[in-house]
């Protein structure tokens, strides 16, 4: 279902930006259903994961519009996954967050990205103990965004990162999302150049004249994107 709508998403054009959230159980995501798991694996003698069209959530990581999670509760497993996937984290005090794996036999290769949003020895813990933590501490890490009290505040201060986001030139925020996430496949210095290529178009466009003239005019511009 998510792999649906992620792709729905990026097809439409009147989608500028998305937010990921969960229902109010007090958990964000804890990943696969291992009591199903089992079940497939004792009935078919395949794994679950071989069931999905995009197991990985990779499409996440191509979609060109910005995605904000709005994490309502804790998070472990798929959980971190689906959340390292997003651009922007809004979380849940108290929650507590862990990529549990190791405990149950599994595996995370897509935690890869994580060191390059959180300090080695920190992830090399998670991975290796599969203990969760305070959400806390991913704050402190620089991984969340922000902290808030209830689950309506999570909702809220995400749906507040959006319109901000939707406020500011199309092109242009097309352009910053993928020359951050190219940099991280490509080092500073590939990254730059990338970043002016990607950057192109939007400097080419009407919003390029657009901002600046309505900003001289003290009025918020009209984007053609």
């Amino acid at each position: 279902g998510l792999t649906d709508a992620w792709e729905r998403a990026e097809r439409d054009p009147a989608v500028r930006v998305i937010v990921l959230t969960s229902a109010d159980c007090g958990v964000f995501c804890a990943g696969m259903d291992l009591k199903q798991a089992a079940e497939i694996r004792a009935h078919e003698g395949v794994d679950l994961i071989s069931k999905a069209r995009d197991p990985m959530q990779n499409n996440m990581r191509s979609m060109t519009k910005p995605i904000v999670a709005a994490m309502t509760g804790s998070l472990m497993a798929g959980g971190m996954m689906l959340t390292l996937n997003c651009d922007l984290r809004v979380g849940l005090r108290g929650a507590r967050a862990g990529i549990t794996e190791v405990k149950v036999g599994r595996g995370s290769p897509w935690a890869v990205p994580l060191l390059w949003m959180l300090p080695q020895p920190v992830l090399m813990e998670m991975v290796l103990t599969g203990e969760t933590m305070p959400i806390e501490r991913l704050l402190d890490c620089g991984f969340i965004n922000y902290l808030e009290e209830t689950p309506d505040q999570v909702r809220g201060r995400a749906l507040q990162l959006a319109q901000t986001i939707v406020e500011g030139a199309p092109l242009s925020v097309k352009a910053a999302k993928a020359s951050i996430l190219a940099a991280m496949d490509l080092g500073c210095a590939e990254g730059l150049v990338k970043a002016k290529e990607l950057h192109t178009k939007a400097y080419a466009s009407q919003d390029a004249i657009e901002g600046p003239r309505a900003f001289a005019e003290k009025r918020k511009p009209v984007w053609q994107g």
